[in-house]
């Protein structure tokens, strides 16, 4: 998908793409996507009458290019008890390596533009209890709003199909589950993903956890293959427990070599109806 571009040196490529990572990150005031900032996600819908605002940078690196969604915005909303909705609006970008060790997939010109908008609804239908984890559905579909021809989208929708479990004890959270991508593109084709995640709240700023990830074969390119990452990350709570900062890094260990990572803001707010949606620690403390 990428037209031919000048030649550049193994090493020049790898100071490029290094600094196309940091600046992908830092553009943002803070792909795909899941629970922020991990790529698994919770079946933890937002609070009736509650509302989350994230804005963040992404990027997913593959020896070929750089995949950026930076700045980007995710909004939700606590509709209806155990449901909320959804949509994420990224700047998507897209870096070629130029690694000559990857000719002809790795050259091309870096694009940037409108990426794939993201909507979908998450809900909770098994509450959980002392002894029950909850259980959750969040069905997403992406809307082909980014340019197939430039690569800052698939040119046709797809959706992801999962299932997310969850169980807390005290300052321990542990979530994971399983979903399908379902595609119509011929450029790309349906996969399994899935992962499992464990985190511990450290006193009363701070949450850390780390997942292992896994998805199948995305595509039909050369680099497209299957992959299994292991994650780190967390969150920090400013004074207000509203406000978090998220961070996330990690590199598979398994499959095609792959590079994740995420660094965004959050906020939370709404009205009564329920306690704080913030993660972490923030669920236990009121909310302002």
């Amino acid at each position: 998908m990428k037209r031919p571009k000048r030649f550049v040196s193994s090493r020049r490529a790898a100071s490029r793409k290094f600094l196309a990572l940091i600046c992908a990150l830092l553009v943002s005031s803070s792909v795909a996507w899941a629970g922020p900032p991990f790529q698994t996600d919770d079946p933890l819908p937002v609070d009736f009458r509650h509302f989350e605002f994230y804005t963040f940078g992404i990027a997913s690196v593959v020896r070929t290019e750089i995949d950026t969604a930076a700045p980007a915005m995710e909004f939700n909303w606590g509709v209806v008890p155990n449901v909320q909705l959804h949509v994420v609006v990224p700047v998507a970008g897209v870096i070629p390596s130029g690694n000559p060790a990857y000719l002809p997939s790795s050259l091309g010109p870096n694009v940037f533009g409108l990426g794939d908008i993201e909507t979908g609804v998450k809900y909770r239908f098994i509450q959980e209890t002392k002894h029950r984890p909850m259980v959750g559905t969040f069905p997403m579909f992406e809307v082909p709003t980014g340019s197939a021809a430039r690569g800052l989208g698939v040119g046709k929708g797809w959706a992801k199909l999962p299932v997310w479990v969850q169980k807390s004890f005290g300052p321990w959270t542990t979530y994971g589950g399983v979903g399908e991508n379902i595609n119509s593109s011929p450029l790309f084709r349906n996969y399994t993903f899935g992962g499992w995640l464990v985190q511990r709240d450290l006193g009363k700023k701070l949450t850390l956890g780390t997942e292992v990830f896994s998805h199948g074969r995305q595509g039909t390119g050369q680099f497209m293959r299957a992959a299994t990452l292991i994650d780190a990350g967390g969150y920090y709570y400013f004074r207000n427990p509203g406000f978090q900062l998220l961070f996330c890094y990690g590199h598979s260990v398994a499959g095609q070599p792959e590079t994740y990572a995420y660094l965004g803001l959050y906020w939370t707010w709404g009205g009564k109806a329920g306690k704080s949606a913030a993660r972490g620690f923030a669920n236990l403390l009121p909310h302002v």
